[in-house]
This record gives C-alpha cells, structure tokens and sequence, in this order.
C-alpha cells in the first residue's frame, strides 16, 4: 500500500505514513499500463455482480463494499478529494481535485498535481467548496461525519490491506480494477525477475539496511514501511539483518542512537536522505567505519520521492535498485 506518508522529520514536530512509505499516519512514515474505463458490468462484477450494482452502474453509481459496509458511490467519480491513498489515485490517473499535503509535495506527483488543490480533514468547509463526488479519508482523520456529508466518503484504515491490495482496490473505486491488477502482476514479476539479478550479484546471504535520518536521530525500517521496503524485503526476498529483524519487523521502523546504528548496517545500505535535515552523524567516523560505507554499498534515495508504496512510487524506486545494486563494486 506504503503507504500512507508523513515525513519523519515532520511527524515529530507535527504528528508522526505510506508510501512504506503514505497517507497522514499517526506515526513517523513518515512511509504502469494504461487502459480504457470497464464498463457497468464490469464494475458490477468487481463489487460482487448483484442486479443492484449492475442497475446503479448503469444510472451512473455503484455500491462499494467498504471497510464501513456498503456505500453508493459514482461509477466514474469525477471530482474526487483523497485525504490518503491519493498517489494510488494518480498512478490510475483517478480526477483529483484535492490532496494532502505530503502527496502534494512529493516531487514525483508535482507535475500531475499542479492545479489540484491542497487540503485537509480540519477543514471541511475548504473541502466542500471543491464540490467533489467522492472522498478518500483514513479511519484515524477527524470529521469524518462532516465530510460524509459533502459527499459520498470512503474509509481506509492504514495496514489492514498490503501495498498492492490496496491499489487493486483503489481500481474497483475508479471502475478500473482490471488496470490495476494487471499492473500488479505484471510488476511483481518484473521486480522479482530483478531480485534475482541482485542476489546473483551481491550473493543470496548478503544483507540489506534500509536507513533513514533527520537532525537528530536515526532510523532503520522493516519491511512496510515505504522508502522501498516492501520491493526490496516482500517482492525481491532481500535478506534484512537479524537485528533489524528484531527490533523494526514489527513496529515497522525502530530509532537508533548513534553508538549502535553499525550494529544495525547489513553488507548493503539503502540510505534515504532528507535533503531537509542534516545530520553530522554521516560525516563521523563511527559512519565512515561501517563496513558496507566502507566498501562503497551505500544505495541514496530521496526521502521525499519514497514514502508511498504506490505503482509510480515502485516503479521509480525499481529503477533505482537495479541501477544501484548491479552497480556497486
């Protein structure tokens, strides 16, 4: 999914994603083919086929089987606010009107999103001069109510399906599930096909740390919480370090001080860099000492551009693993 997204830098001073990595979490996360609309019947069969789909479908509604029960929605909702999940909207080219911030600021939707507007759940009134026909919203939002008054809302809550679960079931929102689950099996087999180039170049029992810092502390992440964790740990079977295992499977990211983050550090790092913060950690030669730093195994990525877990955010981020690791010494 990734993810519902809130930067760490900025989940500590304002909440605290996802892509994993995004999606105003609660928590530091902050974490292509194209194809015709289905028709009714198709939506009518991707939301179980009973007459009463099929029969809205074809006045211009569907129900939907959300997480909060049934709900009517438009069968090709034209002027949609996603409070989360918008970058799985984008990758389906859905009609957004309006956006969180975090998708809005991400440098990989900056082009797509140029005249969508930037909103938020505190302020439902903004949200309402848009006039949509669908919201998107997180179980964990505010005004819920209020905005299933402006329109038609459905609820996400973050976790409860897996990165390409949700975007299959963004599809069935858009009327486009067909697109959506082609892409999913056409990318799982492409990133897996890469995984076994790198494990053929760095050696099957080779280890992987996903990094990523602010101006105080360090992170390493699991395996679903954006910055590619899901692509390099699920998809690709990379080996993550036992003590990363321990600590971050779980929670999906765990906190380092700067003595023991070299415990952390497998044979190969990804560190996600925070063009935002600064952190004189990199500069120390508790760093530089690090065998994988050491060696030259240190894999960059932008923050900004990896803290979803959506097709664009993927199919970004598998160029870069596969130029990245065949690369590297």
């Amino acid at each position: 999914m990734k993810k519902l997204f809130i930067p760490l830098i900025l989940a500590f001073t304002v909440l605290a994603g996802a892509c994993g990595n995004e999606a105003a979490r609660q928590d530091p996360a902050a974490n292509n083919a194209a194809a015709a609309n289905n028709s009714a019947e198709n939506a009518a069969n991707a939301t179980g086929g009973d007459d009463s789909t099929a029969a809205g479908a074809a006045s211009g509604t569907i129900t939907y089987p959300s997480e909060t029960g049934p709900i009517e929605i438009p069968a090709n909702p034209k002027r949609i606010v996603a409070l989360t999940n918008a970058p799985n909207i984008v990758a389906l080219n859905g009609s957004l009107v309006g956006v969180d911030t975090w998708t809005k600021s991400n440098p990989l939707f900056t082009e797509k999103l140029k005249d969508v507007e930037v909103v938020s759940e505190e302020n439902p009134e903004q949200i309402f001069a848009l006039e949509p026909d669908l919201i998107i919203a997180g179980s964990h939002m505010k005004n819920l109510d209020k905005l299933s008054e402006i329109a038609p809302t459905i609820i996400y809550t973050w976790g409860k399906l897996d990165y390409l679960a949700q975007q299959v079931e963004i599809g069935k929102v858009l009327n486009k599930e067909a697109e959506a689950q082609a892409w999913v099996e056409d990318f799982t087999i492409r990133a897996k096909a890469v995984g076994e180039e790198i494990k053929a170049k760095i050696g099957k029992d080779a280890t992987v740390s996903v990094f990523e810092y602010d101006t105080k502390n360090f992170y390493v992440f699991g395996n679903n919480w954006a910055r590619g964790t899901e692509l390099l740990y699920q998809m690709m079977e990379l080996n993550m370090p036992e003590k990363a295992k321990k600590d971050a499977l779980g929670p999906g990211y765990y906190t380092l001080s700067n003595e023991i983050l070299p415990e952390y550090a497998g044979d190969y790092i990804v560190l996600s860099q925070n063009k935002e913060a600064q952190n004189n950690f990199l500069q120390s030669n508790t760093w530089k000492n690090i065998p994988a730093v050491k060696n030259g195994h240190v894999i960059e990525i932008d923050t900004a551009a990896s803290t979803y877990s959506d097709p664009i955010t993927l199919e970004y981020l598998l160029g870069i693993f596969k130029e990245g690791f065949l690369s590297l010494p």
